[in-house]
C-alpha cells in the first residue's frame, strides 16, 4: 500500500511560480512510475505530467509544456511539479498519482493510488 500526500498549493498571482511536492508512504515508489493530474470543480480529471521510475522519461500535457517540470528524489520517496510563468486557467486540484510499474502513462486509469490534492488558484 502507497500513502500520497500533496504539499505545496496556495493562491499566487498570474505569472508566478508555485513548487508542489508529493510525499510517499508505506513503501517506496523508486520503482513506480509517478503523475500530476489536475481537475476543475464540474470537469474531469487531466493529465498534468508523468515521471518514469528514473526520470529519465517525463511526459506533459500540451497546456503546460515549458511551463511546468516535473521531477523527482527517489531517496526522498518524493516527486515535485514545478510551476512557472502561472495562468488564473491552471486554477484546479492537483492530484499525486503512482502506477504499479515503471513506465509512465498520461491515461488516469492506469494509475493505482492517489492523494487527496492539493488546491492551486491563480488570479488574474
Amino acid at each position: 500500500q502507497v500513502q500520497l500526500v500533496e504539499s505545496g498549493g496556495g493562491l499566487v498571482q498570474a505569472g508566478n511560480s508555485l513548487r508542489l511536492s508529493c510525499a510517499a508512504s508505506g513503501r517506496t515508489v523508486s520503482s513506480h512510475a509517478m503523475g500530476w493530474f489536475r481537475q476543475c470543480p464540474g470537469k474531469e480529471r487531466e493529465f498534468v505530467a508523468a515521471i518514469s521510475w528514473s526520470g529519465g522519461r517525463t511526459y506533459y500535457a500540451d497546456s503546460v509544456k515549458g511551463r511546468f517540470t516535473i521531477s523527482r528524489d527517489n531517496a526522498k520517496n518524493t516527486v515535485y511539479l514545478q510551476m512557472n510563468s502561472l495562468e488564473p486557467e491552471d486554477t484546479a486540484v492537483y492530484y499525486c498519482a503512482a502506477r504499479l510499474t515503471p513506465v509512465p502513462s498520461r491515461d488516469r486509469y492506469e494509475y493505482r493510488y492517489w492523494g487527496q490534492g492539493t488546491q492551486v488558484t491563480v488570479s488574474s
